[in-house]
């Protein structure tokens, strides 16, 4: 197992928020996160554009935010904060259901409620898997050393949410690209913009044809334009926000969380051959993964609509809060020694925080959950002698977005 980490035995950051992960540590949260925690659990901390933002740190006071009826998660709403001015510019630009606050987010979620219920996510099963084990046998085919970033964990998902949406596989490539600059909170507003927009008119045309003709409803936008929006209880521009979005969250965050968790398990063979010998570990495993790399780590931010106090804090109305699910899911209040990887984990009745808190948690995690656990399933029984094809400190990590992941991972075998 991992040794968790000293707080001082990776570099300090910079005051200016976000805060960097350390070089020496890329798998672990910053380590300011920790010194804050013990210090100043809710502190004031400086965004890019010398705004002060207050900063939680600890579980407790994340999960109080989250659900406090008196913090907004709109953009709209006076004094909310962002983490970059690609951030701003689309918070700002771009309002979905996931970015309202109740009862509006409510009325526009139910609309995709069932779609990602259980009953409906596990009849995917059967297709994760195939699609999988071709993937695994085109990467196999071609030899090592192969990139698992760019052979398995990018084209997984893509694949599944364009069959759960209806959307043809062969635009995968470009949407990808729109997705990626969507993401990044480094790229200018004016280039997002752009890629914002061309993915809406895509969403646009691909869901005036399913209005027109939707068949029997066999892929999710059609059974919107059946159930919702040729009745006249969704606009056609809300239906198209709703459709972009599931499609990037649908494969970036996965594929980032599978390369990450296949790193970490590739960094620990006792694990791996833990997990081999006990096939039950896959669904701890997957949790773990999910709480330790905590990859939507910018996603969280909010603005207070009245003065609350929030861990003994006060803060008024107007001030602008972080609350990032890398800080409350490495509480050690929370998770012993938060910062070690351990499949095993007993958390005693502790979750993570992964896919956010309250009523804003992401819809689409049984989806997630889904297609991790055929993965970690499926890929050491055909490939047990996997393993790193370049040394740890040759990776590249993805630090400027929106969702924290690998940029490759050579793989052989």
């Amino acid at each position: 197992m991992t040794n968790d980490t000293s707080v001082h035995s990776c570099p300090m950051d910079v005051d200016t928020f976000p805060w960097p992960r350390a070089a020496e540590c890329p798998l672990h949260p910053p380590p300011r996160y920790a010194i804050v925690r013990e210090s100043d659990p809710i502190k004031r901390v400086t965004a890019w554009d010398g705004s002060t933002v207050w900063l939680v740190t600890k579980m407790k006071d994340f999960r109080e935010v989250l659900t406090s009826p008196h913090f907004s998660a709109s953009p709209e709403t006076p004094g909310y904060p962002s983490v970059s001015p690609a951030r701003a510019a689309q918070s700002r630009s771009y309002q979905t259901f996931i970015t309202m606050d109740p009862p509006e987010h409510g009325q526009y979620r139910r609309t995709l409620t069932k779609e990602f219920m259980m009953k409906r996510i596990d009849e995917l099963r059967p297709f994760v898997q195939k699609t999988l084990d071709d993937l695994l046998d085109q990467m196999i085919e071609k030899g090592a050393p192969a990139d698992f970033i760019q052979d398995v964990a990018l084209p997984l998902p893509s694949m599944v949410i364009s069959i759960m949406l209806g959307v043809p596989y062969q635009d995968h490539a470009r949407l990808q690209m729109l997705s990626s600059n969507r993401m990044n909170l480094d790229i200018s507003p004016e280039l997002l913009r752009r890629s914002a927009l061309e993915m809406e008119q895509y969403i646009d045309r691909l869901l005036r044809e399913k209005e027109e003709n939707p068949g029997e409803g066999s892929d999710l936008l059609s059974r919107l334009a059946i159930e919702w929006i040729n009745p006249g209880k969704l606009s056609h521009a809300d239906a198209v926000q709703m459709g972009a979005l599931l499609y990037l969250a649908g494969h970036e965050t996965t594929a980032n969380q599978i390369g990450l968790g296949l790193l970490s398990l590739l960094q620990e063979p006792e694990q791996v051959a833990a997990l081999n010998a006990d096939p039950s570990l896959v669904r701890s495993a997957v949790e773990e993964m999910l709480r330790f790399h905590s990859i939507t780590h910018m996603n969280s931010a909010r603005v207070a609509t009245a003065d609350v106090m929030i861990g003994g804090q006060l803060i008024r109305k107007g001030e602008g809060v972080f609350a990032p699910v890398q800080a409350a899911n490495h509480d050690p209040e929370v998770f012993s020694e938060p910062n070690r990887f351990d499949i095993r984990r007993d958390s005693k009745g502790a979750s993570h925080v992964a896919f956010s808190f309250g009523v804003h948690q992401c819809l689409g995690q049984p989806l997630a959950r889904l297609e991790l656990q055929v993965l970690f399933e499926t890929l050491f029984k055909r490939l047990p002698t996997l393993r790193l094809a370049v040394p740890f400190d040759a990776l590249e990590f993805k630090h400027n977005g929106n969702v924290f992941g690998l940029v490759s991972l050579p793989v052989e075998w």
